[in-house]
Parts: structure tokens; sequence; C-alpha cells
């Protein structure tokens, strides 16, 4: 039996193209660029495990002196003319992924590689091209690799405007996106691999870009916390604690695993429908359903892009996918990523007790602003006494942490004093002196109901530095900001009882969502009297108070109008 040639360049082409292992590709900058079926290609191509992405099109060439194994049956047979011929092979996708397929059967959302080989353009490929070494696997090239939200990428010019109006954005802000992937950095491995073990779409990692752009002390006006930005009401329902010590929001670990939960559930609730479960995450589920049922009413679509939904849940679907098409192709964009490597970054360690957060800071070789930054969860000088007994850590360091921490029992993780109750003392002023709370001091001491005694002593746990080392605890960034220097004239304001945010926001002539923002505070958050609040005022506030005074006016309660109590009704 004999074989042509040109078949056996097939044959010979498939092999090695099915057992490529990190060989270099082509990419759309390459001296193979210019062949027509190299547009298609993404403009970079990174290799995850050690194995190459294969692009849309994948142009080669063989070299003029190459023989196939199987010339040698064919000695006599004349070679075929220099004319393009051409293969097509499929790559299989990952686990899970569902494929577009025409009416054969064939894959036609990127599965299919292309292969035209023109023998006139053949060359001896270069040494690098020969042998590529294998650099490290790139956590980008994973993201992409598992995106699944491709088909839901609007077709009409109307809704891809939608998508390139956010995308301009950022393209347009590249330090932005710089400084946020570089907050990213020791979060994204964890999250990816959070994602990707619930068989969710990748471009759920990058949703903290557009919620918090990865701050992991985010707090909105409206009371939402973490990179993922629950409110508390949410957050309860999903598991995670929030007390004085510790803001479950805001840990890194507990919180992905809530905010997936969430989404997940949301996207069971629209029927499989990941972007109106995106919708709901942003604006509420209550909000996109009535929104459909309107659509429904009308006889109107009701997919996403079809809804009349609040302008921010408008703009939140697109600016994810605008993000994510940036993250496909960041070259085509002028965008710079930072490479990411996909190894795990971080590691739990369970600590088993309370620790004070500085200690353990010298038991991990970290700086304390590092141990906070990985744990933000933690409010103040130390972790929750009741728990989570736990810290992330990176890798390279949790086998030290470990063995350190196992020469230091329990009872001297947290620095404790005797104090001695004075008369007129209370636990409240205890626990404001020391930076604790009154049921912390109940629970070490053992005291039930509120009643101490004068020339008793009590135990309390404190820090073992000055408070003020601790520049990422609660308190301290509050401080940080309401002692930052902006334009104006700075008021400090005590908090009386009965004080109210709309009360303050009159009086001293400024916005109550700018008020609470100067104290890292929300405007619903309570007012505790004895609280101290810094107000920024500029002349127009400062004359605008000036005649209050002078007319002899309060705010809240005067001459001109009164607080009045009244009930809604049925029908008002």
């Amino acid at each position: 039996m004999s074989i042509d040639r040109q078949s056996a360049c097939i044959i010979i082409l498939a092999t090695l193209l099915l057992n490529l292992q990190g060989c270099a590709l082509p990419t759309a900058n390459s001296r193979f660029s210019s062949h027509p079926a190299a547009a298609a290609m993404p403009a970079d191509h990174t290799a995850v495990d050690n194995r190459p992405v294969l692009p849309r099109a994948f142009v080669t060439t063989i070299p003029p002196d190459w023989r196939s194994p199987l010339d040698d049956l064919n000695p006599d047979q004349a070679a075929p003319p220099a004319q393009p011929y051409h293969t097509t092979f499929y790559y299989p996708q990952p686990k899970g992924h569902r494929a577009a397929s025409n009416k054969k059967g064939a894959p036609t959302n990127g599965h299919r590689i292309e292969n035209t080989v023109v023998a006139s353009q053949a060359r001896e490929p270069t040494a690098s091209e020969h042998r590529a070494p294998a650099g490290p696997a790139d956590l980008w090239a994973r993201i992409r690799r598992l995106y699944g939200l491709g088909n839901a990428t609007p077709g009409s010019k109307s809704r891809q405007r939608r998508i390139t109006a956010q995308r301009n954005w950022y393209v347009a802000h590249p330090s932005y996106l710089a400084r946020t992937v570089d907050r990213a950095r020791p979060y994204l491995y964890l999250i990816v691999a959070a994602v990707e073990a619930r068989g969710m779409p990748t471009e759920m990692a990058l949703l903290p870009i557009i919620e918090s752009a990865y701050q992991p002390f985010a707090y909105s006006h409206g009371r939402a916390a973490g990179i993922w930005q629950f409110i508390p009401g949410t957050a309860r329902h999903f598991g995670l604690k929030q007390n004085w010590w510790y803001d479950g929001r805001r840990d890194i670990a507990a919180s992905t695993r809530a905010a997936l939960d969430y989404l997940q559930s949301l996207h069971k609730t629209f029927s499989g429908d990941w972007l109106l479960a995106l919708a709901a995450y942003n604006s509420g589920s209550g909000t996109v359903k009535a929104a459909i049922r309107n659509n429904r009413k009308h006889g109107r679509p009701t997919d996403f892009w079809s809804l009349r939904l609040p302008n921010e849940t408008r703009d939140y679907v697109p600016r994810l996918l605008a993000i994510s098409e940036i993250i496909a192709n960041p070259r085509r964009y002028n965008i710079s990523l930072t490479p990411i490597p996909d190894t795990p970054h971080l590691t739990s360690v369970n600590i088993g007790s309370q620790i004070d957060l500085a200690l353990a800071a010298d038991l991990a070789g970290l700086s304390l602003d590092e141990i906070y930054l990985l744990n933000p969860g933690y409010n103040r000088w130390a972790t929750d006494p009741d728990g989570p007994h736990r810290l992330l850590l990176p890798v390279n360091v949790a086998d030290k942490f470990i063995r350190k921490l196992q020469r230091v029992p329990a009872s001297q993780r947290i620095h404790w004093i005797r104090h001695r109750i004075r008369s007129g003392e209370t636990l409240g002023h205890i626990a404001n002196r020391y930076g604790t709370t009154v049921g912390v001091l109940r629970q070490v001491n053992k005291i039930r109901g509120h009643m101490i005694r004068a020339g008793k002593s009590m135990i309390i746990p404190v820090a073992t530095r000055d408070l003020r080392r601790y520049k990422l605890s609660m308190a301290q960034r509050r401080k940080s900001i309401q002692n930052s220097i902006r334009k104006g004239a700075r008021i400090i304001h005590i908090v009386n009882p009965g004080d109210t945010w709309w009360d303050l926001a009159r009086k001293y002539h400024v916005g109550t969502r700018q008020l609470a923002k100067w104290n890292v505070m929300a405007p619903r958050d309570f007012l505790r009297p004895g609280q101290k609040l810094v107000i920024w005022q500029g002349r127009k506030q400062r004359k605008a108070m000036a005649v209050d005074y002078s007319l002899g006016l309060s705010p809240a309660i005067n001459k001109i109008t009164r607080r009045i109590r009244y009930t809604v009704r049925q029908g008002d």
C-alpha cells in the first residue's frame, strides 16, 4: 500500500499537535501573523499546567528539508506541488464545558483549530521553537480557560455599546486596574480555586473588582463590607459571624464561601441564568423579579438586557463582562497584567485559641500590616476569643509559624493585667479604657450581671503593644481617616443622646452620606452617646451655621419647625 507525501504530512502534523507539551506557539505578533488565518488569533497565549492554550487559528509551516519516516516507503513518488492544504483538529475542552455545535455536531465556539500549511513558505524552526522552556503556569490563563459567560455576551449593537462604554473606562484608567490587580494578588488563587471547585464560571472570581476593587476594608454607604460587599442581614443569612472582635464579611475565605453560596442560590432562583443572578446579587432578587413580572405583563422579553432595572444594576453586569474581555485579551486593549503564578499563595492555619495579632506576626515573621491584610476579618488587636481560631498565612511561612506556636501555651498568647476597681467605675468604663468589651470582662472574671465592687480586682486581656501600632484595626483605621487633612474647618462633635445622622447633617449643613464617610460609617449605623464624630465645613457651610445661630434656630427643633410622629396608614 502506498501513501502519498501530502497524506503523510497531514498524519505527522496531527501527531505533533496532539503531543505538544510546553512548545512555543506562534502569536499574532510572530512572523506567521501575515497569514490570513492568523487574524483570528488571540493576542497572547499562555501555558497552563505546561500545556499550550491553543488559539482559534494556529498557522505553522513544514521546513523544506523535513522528511517523513513514511517517505522511505515511496522513494520514487514525486513531490506534490507547492500549494496549501488544509487540516482541521479538535482540541478537548475542560470537563463540564458545553460547546456550541453546528448541524453536523462540530464545535463552533473555538474548539476547532484550523491549520494551513504552505510548503513554499517553509523554513527551519529556530532553537527556541524546538525547545521552548516551560515557565510557571499563569493564573490569568486558568481564569480565561474556564470562562462561562461568553455565550451570554449580547450580539446587538445597542447591548454591545453598554459593555464597550464600561470597557473604555477601564482602558482609559490602566493605573486603576493595575492597583486593583495588585491588591487581588494574594487572594486570587484562593478565590479561583473555590469558584472552579463548584463548576462556576471563573468570571465570578473577577466580581470583587466590580464590588470593591479588591479592597478588603471597603465599606459602603449601604453598610456593605469586604471584597464581596455583604450587608449585615445577608451576611448573617449565609452564616457570616459579626461582633465586636470579628466581622466575617471581611474574612477572605469565609466571605468567598458565602458569596459563592449566594450566587449559586440566585443562579438556581433564576433558572440557570447567570446574568440575572448577577443582577440580583447587586440589587436584590426582589428587584429583578419585579422587573421580570413587569416585562411579562407587557409581553416583553425577560432576559437581563431587556429588563428595566436601576441604573447601577444596568451597568453592573456590563462592567463585569467588560473586565472579562480585558482579562481575556489585555494586549488588544494595551493593558499590562501583572503575572500571577497558578500556585497556592495562602493556607489556613488552625491556631486553637485567641492570639494577639502582634504575637502572630512575630511568630510568622511578617509585619502587623501584612497579618491584617491577610486576615481583615479581625477588628481588634487580637482574634475573637470565641473563634474562628484560624489565620490565613503565606504557604512559605506556615510551617515555621506552626512550630513556633506550639511552643507558646494558650495562656501566654494574650497578655493579662490585674485591675483594681475604683469607686464609681462600671464595666463599661473599664472595657473602654482597656479596649475590650463588657462581655469579655464578664466571661473572663465570671461576673453575673453588671454589679462590681470597689476594691475588688479583675483580670483583663490587653494588647502587648501600644494600640496605635495596630494601624489596620478598626479603631485605628477610623482614627486615621478622621485625622486626614481635608479642605475647610475641622469640627469635633460629641454625640448626645437622641442625636441622629439627619439632625447632625442639618445642623452642620452637610450631607448625611458625607458625614458618615468622614467617620468610616454608614448613614444607617447607630450613633452611641459619647462617640466622637469629625465634621469638615467649608466657608459656605460655616456662613449658613452663623445665620442659624444669629436667628436662634435649631435644625432639629425650633420656632419655625417642630417634630411630630405620624403613622402611615393604608391608602396614604
